[in-house]
């Protein structure tokens, strides 16, 4: 699946060159503005190039309620290693699609080309693949006169190699290499060009909890490109549970899934429990949510319209809707952008139930309400943390939990400070490492709120670990940090982590063949 989006001002010399140019190809045609006002909401669309027995529409007749529509997809050809991408209309000859692409584009559309979905793997693996991808996606670009390029890319087309740890600097070829072959595809238009993305859960806030593998492979991408990126739009379907900044699981589907999936970007947070690694947050008018048209476009996630308007509410103008997540900024962001969706041919089954309702809604927010004249401020601070506790101990490190403080706003996070040293962290448990061995240590934790408050302290104290002996097996255990080629016994049994990532109580290893591997 993926995501679309516009920009709604007409173009007089777009209409005339549809009347010219139908029986030619010709670069992209652009007709950009800056990030709007908050009350310039998108909705994002993807249309069918092909035929799954949902509806088929020809590109023209898109419902006019969409902004951007991401046209579902470019392909590879030769291979998913190949770099060699192929792009052909479904239900339309070359010149009628193009046609049709500067009908849209004459009314404010924005119609951009989009890679990868459920079955399109692209792994830009070599040098010469990636020169291959930037030579045929701008032939298809130019072909067509797309407005932009979208990033759907899901299964293997994204995965981190064992050892690549670091979201800033990423050591994947086909990570870097997407990344380059992007960046080299924008230089190639005017700054009007636009790129989205389209990751699932598991690719993004996922690396919250666990970072290799799937999980939060496309940090990287999205840090890298986060200047000329114009819209993220996460997939918050086809998910499963997911954590949020509070540490609380969220269920798909459920207003507090998408406020708690839309907040961890618009706060940033710590990759793979690392406070060293922090995911910085994106500006909101980059940001929309994305959601399934209806209940068959999708294996789970289906959100009914009331329900996303009570998130939106809350992520847009912090009304809550007494939910279980609240919000780290409790006026919430006036700039959030909108919606995308899977698909505009499944809004046509559900006869548009989705970007009718969600169209209506956008338009009647406006710009928003601002915070109000003046708010008093926040002196209150949040209550100090309960039973702060150590739960597991390394030679090198100490793994502390504690129960999660309140505040009349909201916890923004707590801070970790043992002997001259200290760590920031968004969760109620903080793996300390890099300490020595069998050596005791005094852990204090303090909770903080958005105004800067901080509650009374708590310690405990926790002795790390003796030195293993060579060789020596150490059993599993949750909330530590196990990387690559680590082993653990679980069961009388032994098991090499295959997945870098911290553990969670169910994901002991033959629970989770994708993190442990049986010796």
């Amino acid at each position: 699946m993926t995501q679309a989006k516009a920009f709604r001002k007409a173009s007089i010399w777009l209409l005339a060159m549809a009347l010219i140019v139908p029986l030619f190809s010709f670069s992209a045609l652009i007709d950009g503005k800056p990030a709007g006002a908050a009350g310039d909401r998108k909705l994002v669309g993807y249309w069918h190039n092909f035929d799954n027995g949902s509806s088929n529409i020809r590109l023209r007749e898109v419902s006019p309620d969409f902004d951007v529509i991401q046209i579902a997809f470019a392909e590879p050809a030769g291979g998913a290693t190949s770099g060699n991408m192929v792009f052909q209309p479904y239900n339309a000859t070359v010149s009628e699609f193009q046609a049709d692409i500067r009908q849209l584009q004459g009314q404010g559309k924005k119609v951009l080309i989009s890679i990868g979905g459920a079955n399109g793997t692209i792994e830009l693996s070599s040098e010469q693949a990636r020169q291959n991808f930037v030579r045929t996606m701008k032939d298809i670009i130019d072909t067509y006169g797309f407005n932009g390029l979208d990033i759907d890319l899901e299964g293997s087309s994204l995965s981190l190699n064992g050892g690549d740890t670091d979201f800033r600097s990423p050591t994947t070829p086909k990570i870097v290499n997407l990344i380059s072959a992007v960046e080299d595809i924008l230089n190639s238009y005017s700054s009007d060009f636009m790129l989205t993305m389209a990751p699932e859960t598991a690719y993004v806030q996922g690396g919250y909890v666990a970072y290799g593998g799937p999980w939060g492979a496309y940090l990287p991408v999205i840090y890298a490109l986060r200047e000329q990126l114009d819209y993220l739009h996460v997939q918050h379907y086809n998910s499963g549970p997911m954590t949020g900044l509070d540490g609380k699981s969220y269920a798909q589907g459920t207003a507090d899934f998408q406020v708690a999936m839309a907040e961890m970007l618009l706060q940033g947070f710590d990759v793979g429990g690392n406070a060293n690694y922090k995911f910085p947050a994106l500006r909101p008018e980059q940001l929309l949510i994305g959601l399934p048209a209806t209940q068959a476009a999708a294996g789970g996630g289906y959100t009914t319209p009331d329900n996303v308007h009570k998130a939106l509410d809350y992520l847009i103008k912090g009304q809550s809707f007494g939910g279980s997540y609240t919000l780290r900024n409790p006026q919430g962001y006036p700039g959030f952008k909108g919606l995308m969706t899977w698909s505009i041919n499944w809004d046509k089954v559900a006869n548009y139930e989705f970007s009718r309702s969600h169209r209506a809604y956008l338009d009647g927010l406006g710009t928003g309400p601002g915070p109000g004249p003046n708010p008093d401020p926040d002196t209150t601070p949040p209550t100090a943390p309960s039973e702060l506790r150590v739960t597991a101990t390394t030679p090198s490190s100490v793994t502390l939990a504690w129960n999660a403080s309140t505040d009349n706003v909201g916890v923004a996070g707590y801070t970790v400070v043992y002997g001259t040293s200290s760590v920031n962290v968004s969760t109620t448990t903080a793996i300390i490492s890099g300490l020595s061995p069998d050596t005791t240590y005094t852990f204090t934790v303090t909770a903080k709120d958005a105004a800067g408050n901080a509650s009374a302290a708590v310690s405990v104290q926790g002795k790390t670990a003796a030195q293993d002996n060579p060789g020596e097996t150490q059993p599993w255990q949750a909330w530590v940090s196990y990387s690559v080629n680590d082993q653990v016994t679980y069961n009388g049994s032994v098991y090499t982590c295959i997945q870098a990532h911290t553990s969670l109580p169910g994901w002991e290893p033959a629970n989770v063949p994708a993190l442990w591997q049986l010796k």
